[in-house]
């Protein structure tokens, strides 16, 4: 054989050769245990394709997909040693269809485009942007913190193209501008329809210590602790969950902080809306002593209704001290004196239920033994349920 003919073939079997990055066209020849297809090239060579180089989705089947005689198009990704016989290299249909993708790219950085959420990981979420792998990182995810990326899984979301690299196949969005536009112009309309004092429905999207966050239609407003239940409510998910529907009255509105300010309670029935009748003046009834003050003890009566037990009503004896007496969880009778049910309080007494000791003296204070140091103290305590009238009695 002359050297002409040596090169030429030589040129033949180089063009016959396979090599990394080939974008290559073969025969399925079959699918195995492993999920992943065994393919027929046109050297006489085969190519394996794992379920993992198909595609992104964890959950196809490539039997479903495929079937022996197909025709399928791959990039060659590397060569390898197999214990099938005649397996020589690793091929990718997903990787080639990323850099078909990357060849047509149509966006720019800047440019807000359409992402579907793949995979959410543990710095943030996998997306893919019209056939292009993309990464929305954790803090660029929203205008808060997340702390469940989960639940963006399947989603289809708009990002910002924040850093686009086709020479490393790198391609970085930021999803918190766009949400942040999007909940300004979300605000806007609902202001537009929403009005104070207004009852509407919604679902609690999310609890903290201090309040409940639920969702009006696309904007969150926020139910403060105390405005929850007329009953005392130390934390949230103790009467609330995530997903619960609930009526709400809107008790403001601030355009200026994009705030939505909600009330529970105001659209319950309150404790003190039938007091008046179910204890007026005189009824005699039964109660917890729930807190011990300086200048008296409160008395629930009703579920939720605690009434003041001025010191001077504890008993015709002299009590310098409350707590020498009494203290929470004891059961009491109390005699109602007054009752105010716009200012929810009422005034109760213990001694009204005693017989008065023969010649008792009135204490130099009056007729209800208040003092001024029992005013300054009451003043000091944010919880208590009594008026000054209800600490001098007929002297103010």
């Amino acid at each position: 054989m002359n050297d002409t003919n040596s090169e030429l073939l030589a040129a033949l079997e180089s063009a016959d050769q396979i090599k990394v990055g080939d974008v290559v066209t073969g025969e399925v020849l079959a699918i195995d245990n492993d999920n992943q297809a065994v393919i027929g090239l046109h050297t006489g060579e085969e190519g394996v394709v794992p379920a993992r180089e198909y595609s992104d989705d964890r959950s196809v089947n490539l039997a479903d997909d495929l079937k022996v005689g197909d025709s399928i198009e791959t990039v060659v990704v590397s060569n390898v040693t197999s214990d099938k016989e005649g397996v020589a290299y690793l091929l990718s249909k997903k990787r080639l269809e990323a850099r078909k993708a990357w060849e047509k790219l149509s966006f720019a950085e800047g440019d807000v485009v359409d992402a579907t959420v793949l995979n959410a990981v543990r710095g943030g979420l996998i997306v893919d942007v019209a056939g292009i792998r993309g990464f929305v990182p954790a803090s660029m995810v929203a205008e808060r913190f997340v702390s469940d990326l989960n639940q963006f899984k399947g989603q289809d979301i708009k990002a910002e193209v924040i850093e686009i690299d086709p020479a490393k196949a790198r391609l970085i969005l930021s999803r918190k501008a766009v949400a942040a536009q999007e909940r300004a112009e979300k605000l806007q309309e609902a202001f537009s329809r929403l009005a104070v004092g207004e009852v509407v429905e919604g679902t609690v999207a999310r609890l903290t210590d201090f309040g409940a966050f639920v969702d009006l239609g696309g904007v969150d407003g926020l139910v403060h602790v105390s405005e929850i239940s007329h009953d005392r409510v130390k934390n949230p998910a103790d009467v609330l969950s995530k997903g619960e529907k609930v009526n709400v009255k809107i008790l403001a509105l601030d355009t200026e902080r994009g705030r939505i300010s909600l009330s529970i309670k105001a659209t319950q029935p309150g404790p003190w809306d039938e007091v008046a009748e179910k204890a007026p003046a005189g009824t005699v009834l039964e109660g917890t002593v729930k807190r011990v003050k300086d200048f008296g003890a409160f008395v629930e009566i009703f579920p939720g209704i605690e009434g003041l037990v001025h010191v001077s009503q504890i008993s015709h004896k002299r009590v310098e001290n409350p707590a020498d007496v009494l203290k929470s969880g004891d059961k009491v009778k109390v005699q109602v004196l007054d009752v105010k049910p716009q200012e929810e309080r009422i005034s109760l007494s213990m001694k009204a239920l005693e017989e008065k000791p023969a010649n008792k003296r009135e204490d130099h204070e009056g007729s209800n033994g208040a003092s001024r140091a029992d005013v300054a103290a009451y003043q000091q305590d944010d919880e208590g349920a009594a008026t000054l009238g209800d600490i001098f009695g007929d002297k103010l």
